[in-house]
């Protein structure tokens, strides 16, 4: 099982353009040149200057020759090498040649699927990001022997080798390394493995994205791509609430033939995949992955579905109550408050929320959030063919992270914007550990980019004077909590379905839909009425596609965080140092370890009925305002 490095997540990363002669708005994409008034677009030229830059070309070619020569230097030789005279200091300077490969194909990869994330559907653009994807796996296939003979090095051997600080620097990345060992496969079966994917799940990715970004959705005579119609779901009237629902139904049943066909194969992808390498459950590569223990993300799971009645059951039955009915249908679950401000949030100001809540808790995690906006590290306009929802993608250590939105002015485009920063600002914290220890699993990933909303709502939280405004906020975060939290286990719960049940045979639409409705309706509760259509709202989910079972790292962030802002409340001198101590470890020290300063234990089974508890007291609250 290869290890995780840019050359591996370039050609499948989400959070993640054309040849010489392409069109103009092409190019103009790819240097990322300013073209929406008032909102900024990134600026990709800090990774290359073109789509057609020479620098493109010469780092193809380097990383093509350097893969070629490492194998040449180090294939078969490992062991013995490692094991000899001088063995740590010659194995510390084969890890800094793996990394600095790691970091150049970072660049390539980030670059082609920021240009792609930008525009999914022009052909130039989806040309050359096919092409870069494959040369990167191309490249890849020359360094697949490395973790895999690394990992048949006696225990003992690397142990020995690793008191040479060199070496010693590398210990967390080899001691990760290992943990993948009982799921290695033989060399030849790896690069199979590795080079089908091309044509296996890397091709049902772009397919998806591809199918999803072309969709167009009929609302008022108007054919709308994905994103401004699902934003009309939290429009104020209810008329385009209902209208926009039925509209996605309607285009997700007209292709509900291929999404299904997109689900059915890359479940029994993973299934082989998961399979031949002797994975136990279906979730257990995830897990791995994020360095977590399955009986923690158990507990996890049954806390959330037990809390189900007393979170999201409740808050909606009030919610109902607060439009004067007793059933909510499913296109209005997320509308605004009848109570709530009304008019949108100039992109100025929401840059200025945040900031001044970063800012308020520290000076250090603001100035790096600040560069965002000020350097053009942020593309926030919605445009055709624009990768809907948000990500803040690292790229490489030795650039910057990019944060995509497709920002619209709505209260919960400003609490993205607070989370995709949150992202960031880890990201740049974290990348002095290198290509190889910057990244973060996803469990702790997540709490950052959470805890960067906590910050912005108790901010705004603590500014507003209006009763009726302050009771709209906090039912807005109750919303946003129940989304990251109840609606993230529910997509687990529906992906453990759908891969459990794959095993025995294909799944219709229909079937699938079915499982939606069951994991959906216990979720919401009896307040929200699901009406027909519903049943394809799965499709669209790109995490299902692009990451299975990614899902429960949201309600997991979400939760930790609830404990760990209680943490800072009580105790808030020192906590901004420890925190941003934590976020700059990057992917050097195992989550239990970097939680152990706050007094958190994850593995305490009353650790996720404390961090639920912080939801029930804010319906609570809300309840007592009537």
């Amino acid at each position: 099982m290869p290890t995780k490095t840019a050359l591996s997540r370039a050609k499948t990363s989400r959070k993640t353009g054309p040849s010489r002669g392409a069109t103009t708005k092409a190019n103009r994409k790819a240097s990322g040149r300013p073209s929406t008034p008032g909102l900024p677009e990134w600026n990709l030229a800090d990774l290359y200057a073109g789509i057609d830059a020479p620098e493109v070309t010469r780092d193809l070619q380097r990383m093509d020759a350097e893969c070629v020569a490492f194998e040449a230097d180090y294939k078969g030789k490992l062991a013995e090498r490692t094991a000899g005279e001088g063995g740590g200091v010659w194995l510390a300077e084969a890890v800094r040649r793996y990394e600095t490969i790691d970091d150049v194909a970072g660049r390539l990869g980030s670059y082609a699927g920021l240009v792609h994330a930008g525009d999914s559907v022009d052909p130039a653009i989806t040309k050359f990001y096919g092409d870069v994807s494959e040369r990167l796996t191309n490249a890849s296939v020359h360094l697949l022997f490395f973790a895999l003979e690394l990992n048949r090095v006696d225990d003992a051997v690397i142990e020995r080798a690793m008191a040479v600080p060199e070496l010693a620097h590398y210990r967390p990345w080899l001691e990760d390394l290992r943990k993948e060992k009982p799921y290695q496969l033989e060399d030849r079966l790896e690069q199979l493995f590795h080079e089908k994917s091309q044509t296996g799940y890397g091709a049902f990715n772009r397919l998806f994205d591809q199918t999803i970004s072309g969709l167009r959705f009929k609302v008022a005579g108007k054919d709308l791509a994905i994103e401004p119609t699902l934003t009309l779901l939290q429009d104020r009237a209810p008329e385009k609430r209902m209208a926009a629902g039925q509209a996605l139904a309607k285009t997700f049943k007209a292709n509900e033939r291929t999404f299904a066909l997109i689900t059915n194969t890359l479940a029994k992808d993973k299934e082989i995949s998961d399979r031949w390498r002797g994975f136990a459950d279906v979730a257990d590569s995830r897990h791995l992955n994020n360095r977590v223990e399955r009986e923690v993300v158990d507990a996890l799971v049954g806390s959330v579905r037990a809390a189900y009645p007393k979170l999201s059951h409740r808050y909606y039955r009030l919610k109902a109550g607060w439009f004067k009915k007793k059933k909510l249908a499913h296109w209005d679950r997320n509308a605004p408050l009848p109570f709530a401000a009304t008019g949108t949030i100039a992109w100025p100001e929401a840059r200025q929320m945040v900031l001044s809540a970063y800012r308020g808790f520290s000076p250090e995690m603001a100035d790096i959030a600040e560069r965002f906006f000020t350097d053009r590290w942020i593309d926030a306009p919605v445009r055709p063919g624009k990768a809907p929802g948000a990500f803040s993608h690292p790229t490489t250590p030795s650039a910057h992270p990019y944060v995509l939105m497709n920002y619209q002015g709505k209260p919960r485009d400003v609490m993205t914007l607070a989370h995709e920063l949150g992202h960031g600002v880890h990201q740049v914290l974290a990348a002095k550990n290198g290509a190889l220890m910057a990244p973060t699993p996803l469990t702790l990933a997540e709490t950052a980019s959470v805890f960067g909303e906590m910050l912005t709502f108790k901010r705004l939280l603590a500014q507003t004077r209006s009763a009726k405004q302050r009771q709209a906020l906090l039912a807005g975060k109750v919303e946003d909590m129940i989304n990251t939290v109840v609606r993230q286990i529910a997509f687990y719960s529906f992906e453990r379905a759908i891969h459990t049940e794959r095993k025995n045979g294909e799944l219709t639409a229909e079937r699938i839909g079915e499982i939606w409705l069951s994991v959906q309706g216990e979720s919401l509760g009896p307040a929200i009425d699901i009406r027909p259509g519903y049943e394809n709202f799965w499709m669209y989910i790109p995490h299902f596609i692009h990451s299975p079972f990614y899902v429960y790292a949201y309600a997991f962030g979400d939760c930790l965080v609830n404990s760990l802002y209680a943490v800072y409340e009580n105790a808030a001198d020192g906590f901004a140092e420890r925190y941003l101590a934590m976020l700059a470890a990057g992917g050097t020290r195992h989550y239990s370890e970097l939680l152990k300063p706050f007094g958190l234990d994850a593995k305490d089974p009353k650790f996720w009925d404390g961090g639920l508890s912080v939801i029930s007291g804010m319906i609570d609250e809300l309840e007592a305002m009537g």
